[in-house]
């Protein structure tokens, strides 16, 4: 039997995946939560074989709490749910210890394929971004704008493009707010953007913000 922790904030989206879980016979949801915090302790405390983590969540995105709970080196393999098929994002995740990647529009057959796949220590990614990588192999060499940023800089850009504050980032961080805004001043040196709106603009049309 599977045992699988669910962690997106979005309740009717983490009621229907562990109802889709929990109908299947190999497999039982022993926890479910909308913060990657919680998600965490609970990871902790119940060791799921599995977890599917949402990448965007309201505390902790999805770098950060794969890193923390691949760090617990307690054999949790953990799947990341995400609304967009950003392969930056599919790229940066799996280096940190995730073992899938899977669109949120994937079919009911794809997110249960994928559990047992990465149960299985197997490595899965969704086909839709692999389209997005295949298709860029045909293309001249470009790279991605955010992989310039750092680890740090890409979580502190994604939390002000949400809307927090230099303070909220700081907190959330654990960061002082004069490091937080050494950051945002890096990421849009690099980014050539000028000011907050303009970092929203990016996120949104880079996929890295659900803007639902």
């Amino acid at each position: 039997m599977l045992r699988i922790l669910v962690v997106d904030d979005h309740e009717v989206v983490r009621a229907g995946i562990c109802r889709l879980l929990d109908a299947e016979t190999d497999m039982e949801v022993v926890g479910e939560t909308g913060l990657g915090q919680d998600g965490v302790a609970l990871c902790r405390t119940e060791k799921p074989d599995v977890v599917v983590l949402d990448y965007s969540l309201p505390d902790l995105d999805g770098l950060e709490a794969t890193q923390i709970i691949a760090g617990m080196k307690q054999g949790t393999r953990i799947l990341i749910l995400t609304m967009h098929a950003n392969e930056e994002y599919a790229t940066r995740v799996i280096r940190a210890g995730a073992a899938g990647f899977i669109a949120k529009v994937a079919p009911a057959t794809e997110l249960l394929a994928a559990v047992r796949k990465v149960a299985g220590q197997g490595i899965y990614v969704s086909p839709v971004v692999m389209d997005h990588i295949v298709g860029r192999m045909g293309q001249p060499p470009t790279e991605a704008p955010e992989m310039a940023l750092s680890n740090r800089e890409l979580q502190v850009l994604v939390r002000l493009s949400r809307g927090m504050t230099t303070r909220e980032v700081a907190q959330a961080l654990t960061l002082s707010a004069s490091t937080v805004e050494t950051y945002r001043a890096r990421v849009l040196e690099k980014l050539g953007l000028r000011n907050n709106s303009d970092l929203t603009r990016f996120a949104i049309r880079r996929g890295l913000i659900d803007v639902n």
